[in-house]
């Protein structure tokens, strides 16, 4: 099903969490280690995230002004 799209959440990839976007603004991924991936958001630091339960989208930083 879903698993598949956890391959794209790599280091580097920018993200929102679609359900606390403007509270946590952008984040940068740190780190992916068995579907927990580590994530740095500019409002809020870093967070432990399991993607199976926080809906993450991937962004295109250059489209954001």
């Amino acid at each position: 099903m879903t698993q598949n799209c956890y391959s794209d959440l790599t280091p580097g990839i920018f993200v929102i969490n679609e359900n606390k976007k403007d509270e946590w603004g952008v984040g940068q991924i740190q780190s992916s280690i068995n579907n927990i991936i580590t994530i740095n958001f500019e409002n809020v630091g870093k967070k432990t995230i399991d993607p199976s339960i926080i809906k993450l989208k991937i962004i295109n930083i250059n489209g954001i002004s």
